[in-house]
């Protein structure tokens, strides 16, 4: 067994590096130029979002080792308190506690779902042992989850964070909420249009404490995308952005047509709907996002900023519920981003 002795000093050292704010060293030459000295933060003054995918993957790697470290750290730790080695400590809380084998009859059932063309006491051996084996990465991950509900654990990991300007863009919520909540979407992206449900009972859940925002990024395979997206604006010179919004996520109805049908549904002045939409008015708005986006290094949908940490794809309830409850308990006011304030669309 490895000694542990070092953990918390190393746990302690990698916490002090993720909150540290010189991390990287912004001082530290990267290029020189003709006898020009360019440092990071040179170069980030010119580039302020260039490394920041590049963060946020080292940013994940960084979590999950730290992570593992931690389970690893736990299991030494109750196999001390138990007088056992690991191995014995996850073969009598792990191991002994897989059920048993299925029956022939339930294994014939497992067999008829095999792609295979093997008779089946070929493979009977192999299902077995694969099903032994999903159980105990089960009994395991359960076995892990709860030492850590037994311990006091901390991650002091620090995400990278990047503003999201939002000064002229529509924001649902409190201006002052402690949670701002971005996402780049498409209205013609079947996943945004899956993970509306939960952001809507996110929306709900968080009233009062989470603010919304969405920014276009029409993807080139979505023909009706841009359009949708010009007229959610179009509706937005009118002051109803939001109900324009909520009506194409509801009727999922992007063609023109069916565009100047939701404007005459809520009551707009169609004509100038309709002058906007044909006429392209909104579109530089629109492609604004885009490029925003982009230069963020977002590259599918919906992707999100939440209080400025990149997420992408379609992120469960939980998962969304788990990050805001951190930025609630932990992030102050003042470490908040503040792109409410300042910057363009």
């Amino acid at each position: 067994m490895r000694t542990l002795a070092f953990v918390p000093a190393i746990l302690a050292a990698v916490s002090a590096f993720a909150a540290s704010p010189d991390r990287p060293n912004n001082s530290v030459v990267i290029v020189e130029i003709n006898g020009t000295k360019i440092t990071l933060s040179d170069f980030e003054q010119k580039n302020p979002t260039a490394l920041f995918q590049a963060r946020t993957a080292f940013y994940e790697a960084e979590q999950k080792v730290v992570a593992d470290y931690v389970d690893q750290y736990l299991l030494e730790d109750q196999a001390k308190k138990e007088h056992l080695t690991v191995a014995e400590l996850l073969d009598k809380h792990v191991n002994q506690a897989i059920a048993k084998d299925p029956s022939e009859e339930a294994l014939h059932v497992y067999f008829e779902g095999v792609d295979t063309k093997e008779p089946y006491e070929a493979v009977r051996g192999k299902i077995i042992e694969a099903l032994r084996q999903r159980r105990m990465t089960k009994l395991k991950a359960d076995y892990l989850q709860n030492l850590r509900g037994q311990a006091k654990i901390s991650f002091r990991v620090a995400a990278p964070r990047v503003e999201a300007a939002l000064k002229s863009t529509p924001v649902r919520g409190p201006v002052d909420a402690r949670v701002v909540l971005v996402e780049y979407a498409d209205y013609e992206c079947p996943y945004c249009q899956q993970v509306q449900p939960t952001l809507d009972k996110l929306e709900a859940e968080f009233k009062g404490k989470l603010a919304f925002a969405y920014k276009d990024m029409p993807l080139p395979m979505h023909p009706n995308a841009p359009k949708a997206a010009e007229a959610t604006r179009c509706a937005e010179a009118q002051g109803k952005y939001w109900e324009y919004h909520d009506r194409l996520e509801q009727t999922k109805q992007l063609e023109v047509p069916a565009l100047k049908e939701a404007a005459r549904f809520l009551q707009l002045n169609t004509e100038t709907f309709d002058k906007c939409l044909d006429s392209g008015e909104q579109a530089a708005r629109v492609q604004s996002y885009a490029t925003e986006a982009q230069t963020l290094g977002v590259t599918g949908t919906p992707s999100f900023l939440l209080n400025g940490r990149f997420y992408s794809g379609m992120l469960s309830y939980e998962n969304f519920r788990q990050i805001i409850e951190e930025e609630l308990n932990g992030a102050s006011a003042s470490s908040a981003p503040e792109s409410r304030q300042h910057g363009q669309p």
